[in-house]
């Protein structure tokens, strides 16, 4: 990372809170501004400005032409008049066809500055027109404009979205013709400019070809006495994304409502893939000295929303400067040319008079953002909504960098310490008896700790802090199967540990218990078993299979594992970033949407609703250790030590052995949808309990947590882990009012882990009825399983 680089916390230029980019668009402007007007609207603060691709000249022209080839069609009907009664034009005649664009009918030229300039298509055109010669001459404006704009080299085009929502005809009409001007401009982000909802009295005013040629039947008819439909413009969006196979090239401009809609719909837009958040001149109100203001509303969804990885522009509509004021701006010939010195005294005087009142409003809330916290870092923030495959811990071995980040959260292990802290406190208070006491000396204060799958040895370090600071002996063993890893250790256990801890290069299943000080030629029993094996979803790294094949080695009754459990759970989400991520690597990975993600979910909305008996978050299942009877076992006992290794045999669910079987699970959850949406898949998420007392004086468990409405109560600011993404094939469109059915499997046979899922949308048409409206396929990650 550059040194001088703003996301760079080392960095003078680095920003402390989100930095806003603000944009200027005129909706009554014609022609795209020369270099000087253009100069002076950046000189009154904005970034960047819309320019119209084409200009008045075009527009009559297209007018001039419908209006002929109607004229004409009426004339030819006439004439036909005689023939019969219900004669009807003849579907074959040729309609209209729009020309090619002329130099007299757009000012934009390739040039320096055009890429930071952003394209807005004719807002006049009616893609959703019924009319059949309106919808056909709307589509040849629209993707003759994207063609030339493509040419010219611009990055972004952004087309007015549809007039209205309740016309399916008109929005499949629509959402056809930009997956075609998105093939017409190959190169260029196509930004469809919606509204967060219908919102009375902020209509689009510009008239279209409909409102010309067909008054009172324009598509965007203003009916007040309609009830307002808060996600009918986000149904429109989402038909509109589909059709185009939720390109990478799609974005969303949304047009911020006068009145800010509740937080579910928030949420569902903040999922989206947003470029601008667009605020018209209506939106702003004068404060106490006249300046322009937002609401606290408005404040606090802008403050949402620049949260955001990719943060959206802020794209000021109709707020200045004038149209008079940028035809008064200097000629080039008028320009005078002073000194430096001059110039900047000229600019700091008039730098105040310039700046626009409505951005200069926008840069005092840009100070006010609250400044990032400690999980908005640079590094954090980069891995928002990155999709990584799930770690083989025991398949393969980590480099020396995994196990860095993973060691850089300080909150895991203050929770581990202290899980270890309050087992050695009780276990003296409980007067429990220890692995290492013999007939000669049967009240041995030396606890035996092992650390299985030490890594670098940070809960080593943890152990060995909480037994000095306890006054507690120990006998402290770490085992490590990664032989670099077992470098490191060996290095650091003369360097910082004293010598302290004995090591064993081993994997943990296949250890032979720890060899008592003293009595070497004994092998004892374990009395604190520390591990940190899980996963996004607790089990997913295969801590139950590995707990299993190291326990046997736990002091009986007394012995305590650490962790003692953990619980997975589930909420359905919709996240159509993450989908169109997957979707754009399935050419080269043909397991992508049978594939358990990794991700800092960020940028997506969780669909479900928390109701009585049915919580947003539900959990799946638990695992609980130590446990006292395995499967492999028994299954020893009669076969031989090896065999439980052996695969083929009969009796499970997948044909093997069984010796497995036992952490096999299954769940089915029912999920509550109160307004209707679209799922991508399922969000996995664990807690864990490290210690729970034993003393019965009903004390708080020490626990760990990535559960949204827990993590703040129980490990704040916990980094370890990030939630896990279970994919669906296809999006799950569901109404409003519906329930979804999740279920879920995980499979073993006995060499390895996968995991099944399957989603059912059900809606109620009467009060104890309901129907099947959608399902999903039965998804499975048996071919890229986690390997035991």
């Amino acid at each position: 990372m550059s040194s001088n680089s703003s996301l760079d916390p080392e960095s003078e230029s680095f920003e402390s809170r989100p930095v806003f980019y603000i944009g200027q668009h005129d909706s009554a402007r014609k022609e795209a501004l020369t270099d000087d007007q253009y100069t002076q609207v950046l000189n009154s603060g904005f970034r960047f400005v819309t320019a119209p691709i084409t200009n008045q000249y075009f527009q009559d022209r297209v007018v001039g032409l419908l209006r002929e080839y109607l004229k004409e069609r009426e004339q030819w009907a006439q004439k036909q008049q005689g023939a019969t009664a219900s004669q009807q034009p003849n579907p074959s005649l040729p309609g209209p066809v729009v020309p090619t664009l002329t130099d007299k009918d757009t000012a934009l030229f390739p040039s320096d500055y055009l890429g930071s300039l952003a394209l807005y298509s004719s807002p006049w055109i009616d893609l959703c027109s019924p009319d059949p010669h309106i919808s056909s001459i709307s589509r040849q404006v629209l993707n003759l404009e994207a063609a030339y704009a493509n040419f010219c080299g611009a990055r972004t085009i952004v087309i007015p979205g549809p007039r209205q929502d309740d016309s399916g005809r008109g929005i499949a009409q629509y959402a056809r013709a930009i997956r075609e001007a998105m093939h017409v401009a190959n190169r260029a982000n196509i930004i469809i400019h919606m509204p967060m909802y219908r919102e009375p009295g902020l209509e689009e005013k510009v008239e279209t070809l409909s409102s010309i040629f067909n008054p009172g039947s324009d598509s965007a008819g203003d009916d007040k006495k309609k009830e307002v439909d808060l996600f009918g413009a986000w149904d429109s969006w989402n038909t509109i994304r589909s059709v185009c196979s939720y390109s990478m090239r799609l974005f969303v401009a949304i047009r911020i409502p006068r009145r800010v809609p509740e937080k579910t719909l928030q949420e569902r837009w903040f999922a989206e893939p947003l470029h601008y958040l667009t605020i018209s001149q209506e939106i702003f109100q004068a404060n106490r000295a006249g300046h322009p203001s937002l609401s606290r509303h408005h404040q606090e969804l802008i403050d949402r929303y620049m949260r955001l990885r990719s943060i959206p522009w802020l794209m000021l509509i109709d707020v200045g400067p004038s149209p008079e004021e940028i035809e008064s701006a200097p000629g080039q010939a008028d320009t005078e040319f002073p000194s430096l010195a001059e110039a900047n005294q000229a600019l700091r005087a008039n730098r105040k008079s310039l700046m626009n009142p409505h951005v200069g409003y926008m840069r005092y809330l840009e100070r006010q953002q609250p400044p990032f916290s400690a999980m908005e870092t640079p590094a954090l923030t980069s891995f928002q909504d990155w999709l990584q495959p799930p770690l083989q811990p025991l398949a393969d071995n980590l480099e020396s960098a995994t196990y860095e980040v993973f060691e850089g959260d300080p909150v895991k292990y203050d929770q581990y310490e202290k899980a270890i802290t309050e087992a050695m406190i009780e276990w003296r208070e409980l007067k429990k008896p220890t692995s290492t006491a013999t007939p000669e000396n049967p009240s041995s204060p030396e606890l035996v700790v092992t650390v299985a799958g030490a890594g670098r040895g940070p809960l080593v370090s943890r152990a060995l802090r909480a037994a000095e600071s306890t006054g507690t002996p120990i006998q402290i063993w770490a085992l490590e199967k990664n032989q670099d890893a077992y470098v490191y250790l060996l290095r650091k256990n003369k360097v910082e540990w004293d010598n302290k801890v004995t090591l064993v290069k081993t994997d943990m299943r296949g250890w032979e218990g720890p060899r008592l000080k003293g009595r070497e030629d004994v092998i004892g029993k374990v009395d604190i078993l520390v591990t940190e094996l899980l996963g996004s979803f607790g089990d997913n790294e295969l801590s139950p299979e590995c707990l299993d094949g190291i326990q046997n080695h736990l002091a009986r009754p007394h012995g305590i594992s650490i962790p003692h459990s953990y619980t997975a759970h589930l909420s359905p989400i919709s996240t159509p970033r993450l989908f169109a991520d997957i979707s754009s690597r399935v050419s080269g990975d043909p397991n992508a949407f049978e594939t358990p993600w990794v991700v800092r979910l960020f940028a997506f909305d969780f669909v479900a609703q928390k109701v009585p008996d049915h919580p947003r978050f539900q959990q799946a299942w638990e695992f609980v250790h130590p446990v006292d009877i395995l499967r492999a076992d028994e299954f020893a006992a009669v076969h031989g030590k090896a065999a439980k290794y052996v695969t083929g045999g009969v009796g499970s669910m997948s044909g093997t052995s069984g010796t497995n079987e036992h952490n096999a699970r299954h769940c089915h959850l029912t999920f509550v949808c109160p307004t209707r949406g679209v799922i991508h898949g399922l969000a996995g998420f664990f807690e864990s309990v490290l210690y729970a007392s034993q003393t019965g004086e009903g004390k708080e468990p020490v626990e760990i947590s990535i559960l949204p409405d827990q993590i703040d109560r129980k490990s704040r600011d916990m980094i370890s882990w990030f939630p896990i993404f279970f994919p669906l094939k296809k999006p799950l469109y569901f109404p409003q009012d519906t329930e979804l059915e999740v279920s879920m499997w995980r499979q073993t046979d006995d060499t390895k882990v996968w995991y099944e899922w399957l989603v059912e949308v059900y809606a109620w048409v009467g009060p104890n009825t309901r129907i099947k409206v959608g399902t999903s396929d039965l998804h499975s990650s048996r071919k890229v399983a986690c390997l035991m």
